[in-house]
C-alpha cells in the first residue's frame, strides 16, 4: 500500500501546504481521503486526476476537510468522456453537503453544458453515509470506519484500510478515544492531526486556543501509537504551523507519549508505503 500525504495543512493558509487530503493506493485502487484546499493540484502532482478516484472518504465536513470538494466534483464530470459519478463515503449529513454543493455549482453546470455539445449529463455524487463497520469491501482491500471524538463536530469517523494483512489508519482531526484505539490497533501505519498546546497558547486568541479542545497533542498521539503497538505514527495538519527546522520538537514530543517506533512528520507529497 502506498499513502501519499496530498496536503498536511490547517486551516491557517500556507504557502507550502495544502488543505487535508491523503490518497491510498492499493491492489489498483486511488481511494481519497478528504479533500482540503488544493487537493486537485496535489493529486495532479502525485500523478491522479479526479476522473480516476475510485472513491471519496470523508471524515467530517469541517471547512478545512472539504473546501475544494467543489472542484473534485467539477473537474472529474468535466474531464469525463463518459458518465462518471463520485462515489463518496462519509458521516451523516454528507448527503445534503454533496446536495448543496450541486447547488452551489448551478451556473458552471449550466454554462458548461450550454457551451459543449458532447457534455450531455450533470455532474453524479454517489453518497453512502456511514458510523462504523466495514464501508469499502473490493479486491482484497477493505476499508472500515469507526466513530471519533472531535466534539463539537459530530458525527465524525476515522478510517483503516487494510490489504494482504498490512493496514493504514487515517484518524482526521480527534481526540484520543475508544473508536480510533479500534481503528489503530496493531496498523502499520497511523495519520494524525495534531496540535502545539504550548505553542498555541502563546498566540492571544481564545478563539485559536480552542483547537486545543479537540485535537490529539503530539503526546496524545504518541500515547495512541504506543497503546496500539503501530509500526510508523504520522504526524500531519501541524497546528500552528510549524517553523522550518522544528520537525524535531514535534517528535521528541510525541516520543514522549511513549512511543519508540517509527515517526515521520509530514509534509505535502510525503509518501509512505507498507
Amino acid at each position: 500500500m502506498k499513502l501519499t500525504l496530498l496536503g498536511t495543512g490547517s486551516p491557517i493558509p500556507s504557502p507550502d501546504r495544502a488543505g487535508s487530503a491523503n490518497l491510498v493506493q492499493v491492489a489498483g485502487q486511488h481511494l481519497l481521503f478528504d479533500c482540503g484546499r488544493g487537493v486537485v493540484m496535489r493529486m495532479a502532482a502525485a500523478g491522479v486526476l479526479p476522473g480516476f478516484v475510485h472513491r471519496l472518504f470523508l471524515t467530517h465536513l469541517h471547512s478545512d476537510h472539504i473546501t475544494d470538494f467543489n472542484d473534485l466534483v467539477t473537474t472529474r464530470w468535466a474531464m469525463s468522456p463518459i458518465e462518471n459519478p463520485l462515489p463518496v463515503t462519509g458521516p451523516v449529513g454528507t448527503r445534503r453537503f454533496a446536495d448543496t454543493t450541486l447547488a452551489m455549482l448551478e451556473f458552471d453546470i449550466e454554462y458548461r453544458i450550454a457551451h459543449h455539445d458532447d457534455l450531455e449529463w450533470q455532474p453524479g455524487i454517489e453518497v453512502a453515509e456511514v458510523t462504523d463497520g466495514v464501508v469499502w469491501d473490493h479486491d482484497g482491500v477493505r476499508v472500515i470506519a469507526a466513530p471519533t471524538d472531535h466534539r463539537p463536530v459530530t458525527p465524525t469517523v476515522g478510517y483503516r484500510i487494510e490489504h494482504d494483512g498490512k493496514a493504514i489508519v487515517l484518524a482526521g482531526d480527534t481526540v484520543p478515544c475508544a473508536g480510533l484505539d479500534a481503528l489503530v490497533a496493531g496498523a502499520d501505519a497511523y495519520v494524525q492531526t495534531v496540535v502545539r498546546p504550548d505553542l498555541v497558547q502563546m498566540i492571544p486568541s481564545p478563539r485559536f486556543h480552542d483547537v486545543c479542545d479537540y485535537h490529539s497533542s503530539c503526546e496524545q498521539a504518541g500515547a495512541t501509537a504506543a497503546r496500539a503497538g503501530v509500526g510508523t505514527l504520522v504526524l500531519t495538519h501541524q497546528v500552528p504551523p510549524p517553523a522550518p527546522g522544528t520537525d524535531h520538537e514535534w517528535i521528541d514530543r510525541a516520543r514522549a507519549g511513549g512511543f519508540t517506533g517509527n515517526i515521520v512528520f509530514a509534509e505535502d507529497l510525503t509518501v509512505v508505503e507498507v
